[in-house]
């Protein structure tokens, strides 16, 4: 099903209780719904997405710090998209409607980065929305179709909850050894060891952040797990797989119908990164990059 909006169209995932919507603009996660409890904070059909909610950002996420870059001996100059702090920010996708499919209980959003100021590559890109019975299932793909290598990487910006649970009362868990400290602009100028609480668990009401981490810890399976704890146990996680070595943390209270709520974001690259070349992958011609995260209850 599907129904129009300032985001583009609105598609509608069903499985068994669990029930996601899916922005056509940005190809955000805009809401997850599982036995009738919010896990991704809904925001009004009516309004454009919300502090970058659920947006795919490529082929780069967060900030570039005056829009300019060196590709290898090459400067480039980047369109400024974060006016305020002189920044060009959350890739070249983030206003684009992409193309899409879907069934009943997934979704395939497609678009394409083609070579423009600033950032002179194609890139095909997808995004698979799959509804588990406790959660969703997302893959990114990346394919350079450029004739020389590109420069990529990619975040995805999802704000997660327990909808019937006092937001300042769940319990954030983040196992990262090292956090990003920034500037006015919020660039990164460092790093330092990352709180030990945040691994034990913080209660997000006690907390502000707008942070980078890396250094994650990864379980035997090869996933960094997230997670916020309601004080009955319940328990949301957002687990992000190989590739993304980076995540970023953001804490507001200005989130539509919600007094304070989370962004937990995977990265494979942090702010700054086409400067830094922290995270950032050089695609073969033709190559393909595949990553996988998700969200689940339990």
């Amino acid at each position: 099903m599907t129904s129009a909006s300032p985001t583009g169209a609105q598609i509608t995932l069903r499985l068994g209780d669990a029930t996601a919507q899916i922005a056509q603009v940005g190809a955000s996660l805009r809401s997850l719904r599982l036995g009738g409890v919010d896990l991704v904070p809904p925001y009004p059909l009516d309004q454009p997405t919300p502090a970058c909610s659920g947006v795919v950002l490529a082929p780069w996420p967060n900030r570039v710090r005056d829009g300019r870059w060196d590709d290898d001996g090459t400067p480039r100059l980047l369109a400024i998209t974060e006016p305020k702090l002189n920044n060009a920010s959350h890739g070249l996708l983030r206003f684009t409607a992409y193309e899409v499919s879907h069934t009943d209980a997934e979704a395939v959003l497609r678009a394409t980065i083609v070579p423009q100021t600033g950032y002179p590559y194609l890139i095909e890109t997808a995004v698979t929305y799959t509804l588990t019975p406790d959660g969703i299932e997302v893959t990114h793909t990346l394919t350079n179709r450029s004739a020389t290598p590109a420069p990529v990487a990619l975040g995805t910006h999802p704000f997660v909850t327990i909808g019937d649970v006092d937001p300042h009362d769940l319990v954030l868990r983040v196992p990262a050894e090292t956090a990003f400290t920034t500037d006015e602009r919020m660039l990164p100028t460092d790093t330092r060891p990352a709180e030990a609480a945040l691994r034990d668990g913080v209660r997000l009401g006690d907390v502000t952040l707008d942070t980078g981490f890396t250094g994650l810890a990864r379980d035997a399976d090869g996933r960094v797990r997230h997670s916020l704890t309601a004080p009955d146990g319940r328990r949301v996680t957002l687990w992000q797989g190989e590739g993304f070595d980076y995540v970023q943390v953001y804490t507001t209270p200005a989130y539509p119908g919600q007094s304070l709520a989370v962004a937990i974001e995977p990265m494979t690259a942090p702010a700054d990164a086409l400067n830094s070349g922290l995270g950032i992958r050089r695609l073969a011609p033709d190559e393909t990059w595949t990553l996988h995260w998700g969200i689940a209850l339990g």
